[in-house]
């Protein structure tokens, strides 16, 4: 979906949204929902959508999945205005290039006492948390190192000790804000505790770089997952210490399987590599995408700018949105269906044999794309028409054998004279046999098919080799 695929209405300011994920893996069905979101909130009001690279934790974030992610995002439909291979003046989109941004304001906050080194060791903070928990208590920061003296924070770091970067939040107050999903929020700080911006390595933490990147880059709605609702007052109360705008924060509910529980393999594939995989085509995922946790009126298979102008965040569900496979089969076969011959061709080419001729695929797939879903539902019938004869079973055996040698040498000649034509082949036996109706067409099926049903036999005959029915045939008469 392009930039100028929607206007702005009356001049108001175009949003900025933004997709920031952390490429420490492959990109699952929730993290893809968030991302279509964001691009159609953006594109509902002519706005910016921009991809940002959260990859601060050097250890798990790798360029593979950096890569891997944004070929997905692209196969889905899902491009950007701005991001790591389109840079501007916002930039750079990879967090792990904005420490110089960090640093600054780092500086801004420690000039302001707004932030404290934290020397708590890792076994400290655990032997606390469990503390506050037998004794009912909510697990925060304790406050270890909030009113250290600059001569024990002196002496603490002569000793070596790593020092983490605590923000100072302030006691006794609330930070309330309209999540336009969710509504009123409100939290006091004092459940929330001193919480790190700056690990003991010197990189940037979550809540700080995500919240100073949004306001950098003039994002002006965060919609995300609701995994995420407890964060925002943390970043808010970052924004406000440093002067900068906050966006308006909405948090979708997340995805979970059938039995409500989150969703996991045990329920369907999980990730968009999967599915890409498997042969769905990415107008059925992000279709299926759009209506979960987010209704609208219009039903059928809609493009990429129909569910940018149907996208409304009023629609926005609370309740958690339940995946189902069998739905998104539904929209898969909507979308096989109105694939292009040449979007066609490039979805069951890998199925195909080798060598094989223009006419012979198309007529492949005109025979076989009514009645397939996905690839493998088209493998079969690869075998079947440009194999060696089907096998039958016991019910088809029945079935040739109740014809009779005569039906099948009429059938047979009628293929020798007319090549691979239906309606000649039919005609004939007709005439010899004067069967009429399933009584003619079911034993031509099954001896040229090995299969009671399945597509159109006309197409399939049209796509088979020349001299194959007639062979087929033959064996019976």
């Amino acid at each position: 979906m392009s930039a100028s695929a929607m206007s702005p209405p009356g001049g108001e300011p175009q949003p900025v949204t933004r997709f920031a994920p952390s490429p420490t893996g492959e990109l699952h069905l929730g993290n893809a929902r968030t991302a279509l979101f964001n691009l159609l909130l953006a594109r509902r009001a002519g706005g910016r959508f921009l991809l940002r690279i959260e990859d601060t934790d050097s250890e798990r974030s790798l360029e593979a999945h950096t890569t891997a992610l944004m070929a997905d995002l692209r196969w889905l439909g899902i491009d950007w205005d701005a991001g790591p291979d389109r840079e501007d003046e916002r930039g750079p989109y990879r967090q792990s290039q904005r420490g110089a941004l960090y640093a600054r304001q780092f500086a801004v906050l420690e000039a302001r006492q707004m932030v404290y080194p934290c020397f708590c060791t890792a076994l400290e903070l655990e032997l606390s948390r469990r503390a506050q928990l037998a004794a009912g208590k909510p697990p925060r920061y304790a406050g270890a190192c909030r009113d250290l003296t600059p001569e024990e924070r002196a002496r603490r770091q002569a000793q070596g000790l790593a020092a983490t970067l605590r923000f100072r939040v302030p006691r006794g107050e609330r930070v309330t804000f309209e999540d336009f999903v969710h509504g009123p929020q409100s939290f006091p700080t004092d459940d929330i505790g001193d919480f790190v911006v700056r690990r003991a390595d010197g990189s940037a933490a979550f809540f700080f770089s995500n919240a100073v990147d949004d306001a950098s880059m003039g994002v002006t709605q965060a919609l995300r997952g609701e995994d995420h609702l407890t964060n925002t007052p943390r970043q808010l109360l970052i924004l406000a210490a440093l002067g900068l705008a906050a966006p308006a924060y909405g948090h979708v509910a997340l995805i979970v399987g059938a039995d409500g529980a989150p969703l996991s393999k045990r329920h369907a594939a999980v990730s968009v590599r999967e599915y890409r995989e498997r042969g769905y085509q990415p107008l059925a995922l992000a279709n299926h995408l759009f209506r979960l946790g987010h209704s609208s009126p219009l039903h059928g298979l809609l493009g990429p700018e129909e569910m940018a102008r149907a996208f409304d965040v009023a629609h926005l569900g609370r309740a958690p949105a339940r995946f189902d496979e069998q739905q998104l089969l539904v929209w898969q076969k909507d979308a096989v269906h109105a694939l292009s011959p040449q979007a066609a061709r490039a979805w069951l080419a890998p199925l195909l044999p080798a060598g094989l001729d223009a006419h012979a695929t198309e007529a492949f797939i005109a025979a076989l794309l009514p009645n397939v879903v996905l690839p493998e539902d088209a493998r079969p019938w690869v075998d079947i028409v440009f194999g060696g004869p089907p096998p039958l079973g016991a019910a088809g055996e029945q079935v040739v054998r109740e014809a009779g040698a005569g039906y099948f040498a009429a059938a047979a000649a009628a293929a020798a004279a007319s090549g691979n034509d239906l309606p000649a082949i039919a005609g004939a036996v007709r005439a010899a046999t004067g069967r009429k109706g399933a009584a003619l067409y079911m034993p031509l099926r099954v001896a040229l098919t090995g299969r009671e049903h399945g597509p159109e036999l006309a197409p399939l005959l049209r796509a088979m080799p020349a001299g194959k029915a007639r062979e087929r045939l033959a064996r019976f008469a």
